[in-house]
């Protein structure tokens, strides 16, 4: 009887084991899933947020949860709003119906507004029709918060006053809200970039120039592509090759869909590493319910030592493929990079090809070659428009340099010949050579033979 009660025993032990195994974890809250939903949107993953934030609305409903509820319609209409912003601007509606019924935080408020405001200008601005709904929300959430001295959300609401006067045309009218928006003290990307826009609209091309220049896109790669593309058409415009601006947008159209492209596979990438992180949460967690329950008798920890064996090389041959496909990932963004350097490298030829002194730098053969001082600082402007400010930062590095140095330094830049360069300065090849030898030990203090001039103004 006692042996046959202790296989009982055991047996009873498995099967409790085998079915606590099966049991799935606890359904998440709605504020878990909302973070869930916001980790896949800050990776790029628009479809996995999207589907996340649905499963919050539910979740968030079923718990009267409202706080989560509002949120989660605010962050899907910010996903939606560049594909669907009519739906965008329901699914606001719907989150400041939530708040008023159940209202905690003002400036929350201010924000959802401005968010519905910002939603209805797009669906006008899109289907051509009026603005007085948008003007509505956001003057609405202007006054809230300039009556709660609330600068920062004042200066968001001035920003969407200024974009939509901006999209009705109104260009002078918008930069009246730009400046406003400034002078509360919180100047944002957005407000420098609708004063630049209104700037340029208005063929206003140095303080265009002026604000893009002040913007500092760090690591934001959209942001950098958006002041890069309006600085070269600002120096287009004053070359007056207007003809050519149709193609420069074209130019950067391509480079804007290679981006995208990359982000989708982006997103692609990470729905097959969040579901992969699933599998592994969910084996973790039947590996758990296996070692409590199984360290009962000596068969269970047998099964633990083959669990974790088995969880080992499942997780090494994981890491080697994450690892294959990061790498895989890189060598995409490396190739992508290097297509929109060879884009951005071509548009600098063909503007500097345009210059008239450089058409009469690479016209004049053997002659003794002239340029004026106009001429000089025709070039000396062009390269700082499309290179970044080199030549005024090398002025302001070496305030000593001569004149003729940093007019030697530019021919360099532009990589004309020493025999064009000696018939500018009436010299022998080898004097240039020495001219440049002397140029880079004394004033940049190069002594490296191996290091040519032309290396260190590309440093």
């Amino acid at each position: 009887m006692q042996k046959k009660s202790f296989f009982i025993l055991i047996i009873g032990v498995l099967l409790t084991a085998c079915s606590q195994s099966q049991q799935e974890p606890q359904m998440p809250s709605a504020a878990h899933c909302l973070e869930q939903a916001e980790d896949a949107l800050a990776n790029d993953s628009i479809l996995q947020g999207e589907t996340l934030l649905r499963k919050t609305i539910r979740l968030a409903e079923e718990s009267e949860d409202w706080h989560t509820n509002y949120i989660a319609y605010q962050r899907l209409a910010e996903a939606l709003a560049e594909s669907n912003p009519e739906e965008a601007l329901q699914l606001m509606k719907k989150a400041l119906s939530i708040y008023e019924q159940h209202p905690d935080d003002e400036s929350n408020y201010i924000l959802l507004l401005d968010y519905a405001g910002t939603y209805a200008a797009q669906v006008a601005f899109v289907n051509e029709g009026t603005f007085d709904e948008a003007l509505d929300y956001i003057n609405k959430a202007y006054d809230i918060a300039k009556k709660e001295q609330m600068t920062n959300l004042m200066g968001l609401t001035l920003t969407s006053l200024a974009n939509i006067a901006w999209a009705q045309d109104d260009y002078r009218q918008s930069i009246d809200y730009a400046h406003q928006a400034m002078a509360t003290g919180d100047t944002q990307s957005g407000t420098l970039q609708v004063l630049a826009r209104s700037y340029l609209c208005l063929n206003m091309l140095d303080s265009a120039e002026t604000v893009y220049r002040q913007m500092e896109p760090g690591d934001d790669v959209h942001l950098a592509y958006i002041v890069q593309s309006h600085l070269a058409k600002i120096a287009l415009r004053r070359l007056g090759a207007t003809a050519v601006e149709d193609s420069v947008d074209e130019a950067f159209n391509q480079i804007e869909d290679i981006y995208f492209k990359a982000l989708e596979q982006k997103d692609q990438y990470y729905q097959e590493s969040l579901r992969q992180e699933m599998e592994n949460q969910q084996l973790e967690y039947r590996s758990k319910m296996y070692g409590r329950t199984l360290l009962i008798v000596i068969i269970a920890s047998l099964f633990v030592i083959v669990a974790i064996v088995l969880m080992v090389r499942y997780r090494m041959r994981a890491q080697h493929q994450e690892k294959r496909q990061l790498q895989q990932e890189a060598e995409h963004q490396k190739t992508l990079l290097h297509q929109a350097n060879e884009v951005v490298t071509f548009m600098q030829h063909f503007i500097l090809e345009r210059t008239e002194a450089v058409k009469k730098l690479n016209q004049s053969g053997d002659l003794l070659i002239y340029l004026s001082p106009h001429e000089w600082s025709e070039i000396e402007r062009t390269l700082n428009a499309i290179d970044n400010n080199r030549f005024a930062n090398l002025r302001e590095q070496y305030p000593n340099m001569q004149e003729d140095d940093i007019r030697l330094c530019l021919l360099t830049r532009l990589g004309i010949s020493n025999r064009t360069i000696g018939n500018i300065y009436c010299i022998t090849v080898s004097a240039v050579q020495h001219r440049k030898l002397k140029l880079k030990k004394d004033v940049f203090g190069e002594t490296n033979p191996d290091i040519t001039l032309e290396q260190i103004l590309l440093r």
